[in-house]
């Protein structure tokens, strides 16, 4: 497939790999994962200096309207530097939400903030039996005096821990795995009623468990339509898995570079190992993976603007189900080719790896979408 930026596109480009190549090598990122945190206000700001945050939120409310196409540019720099800050979370997944479910007033208030980095949010959806189906909730929202009171548990819900506003999505009506009777609500972390279980995951990214138990709701922080929220969380996963793939594109593509460079200098028998036809043709195999890879990326990044309903849903299990499969093989011949230095946490090739496994089961791995993408029709 052929694929060629625009002039703005490529300054994007441009601008995010000098920016992240001079600001976030991989010993700064080190240092950053050690942090309270788990991740940088002082980078978080630069990201809203230099409008990341803004980029894909609407113009008329602090945003650039920015298309998918940009966000993938911009993920994909954030793989290859192996971007810890909680983007994903708060721009592509809790933003977007906002922007297509929230009322005027919560636009307003929330997406404007975000733009200029004041605000964070996590989106909590998922759950412990979900099995990725996104239909698939059992927490639970019961109507009382003027609002919702909320129970459940949330499973790995990323940058929860240090987030201002959670998205949480809850059954108000139907049963399990019915695709009728979510809702989505807007929830404060420090509220009583909610509690957090963080921990640290493989990657060097922070998630927590959310347990709702009693949580009390107002009616003024329901998002979007009661009973309604299921096609606006799939738009927006949808979306969300392209920025996944495009930044395990970024990974693989820097897991590569520096599998090539360390053949170039690991010595064996009196050459380099580079020197080896068979680890070309294994470097040329990694290569040819991630390429394809970056074609769908960009294909599917294309649909999510242009197309809707099946056709969309289908350019995104597709790209998930590539770059999974991708990832892992790029991530376990680069592995190999390392020997046994390249799972130690010294070697930057390790954590390319864990962040490209950890992609690949967010929101559904290669397996799952591939289903997913066959029974779609």
């Amino acid at each position: 497939m052929s694929f060629a930026f625009t002039d703005d596109q490529q300054l994007l480009a441009d601008s995010a790999a000098r920016f992240l190549t001079d600001k976030y090598g991989f010993d700064a990122r080190r240092t950053v994962m050690t942090a309270e945190d788990g991740w940088s206000r002082e980078m978080w700001r630069s990201f809203a200096d230099m409008g990341w945050l803004a980029l894909p939120l609407p113009e008329n409310y602090g945003g650039l309207g920015g298309s998918t196409v940009d966000l993938a540019i911009l993920m994909e720099d954030f793989g290859r530097h192996l971007v810890v800050e909680p983007y994903l979370a708060t721009v592509v997944l809790g933003a977007e939400t906002i922007a297509r479910a929230g009322s005027d007033d919560q636009k307003a208030e929330i997406l404007p903030q975000v733009a200029e980095g004041k605000l964070t949010l996590a989106f909590a959806h998922g759950e412990p039996a979900g099995r990725f189906d996104l239909a698939r909730i059992a927490a639970a929202a019961a109507r009382q005096d003027g609002g919702w009171v909320l129970s459940g548990h949330k499973a790995v819900v990323h940058h929860a821990q240090t987030a201002d506003r959670l998205i949480v999505s809850a059954r108000t009506s139907g049963q399990t795995a019915d695709r009728d009777g979510i809702t989505l609500f807007l929830v404060d972390p420090q509220a009583p009623g909610v509690a957090l279980r963080p921990y640290p995951t493989i990657d060097g990214l922070r998630a927590a468990d959310v347990i709702l138990d009693g949580a009390v709701v107002p009616d003024s922080d329901v998002l979007g339509e009661v009973d309604a929220a299921l096609p606006v969380i799939e738009q927006v996963v949808d979306r969300a898995l392209v920025a996944l793939s495009a930044e395990a594109v970024g990974a693989m593509d820097a897991t590569i570079a520096l599998t090539g460079e360390y053949l170039k200098t690991r010595q064996q028998f009196g050459r380099p190992l580079a020197a080896f036809q068979v680890l070309q043709h294994r470097m040329v195999e990694m290569l040819a993976a991630k390429e394809f890879a970056r074609a769908l990326c960009y294909r599917a990044a294309g649909a999510m603007d242009d197309t809707t309903g099946v056709e969309r849903a289908r350019a995104a299990a597709a790209l998930k189900s590539e770059t999974g499969r991708a990832g892992k093989r790029i991530g376990q011949d680069a592995i190999q080719l390392h020997g046994g230095m390249g799972m130690t946490d010294d070697m930057a090739v390790g954590h390319y790896f864990k962040r490209m496994t950890m992609i690949d089961v967010q929101f559904g791995n290669a397996a799952y979408h591939l289903r997913r993408f066959a029974g779609l029709s």
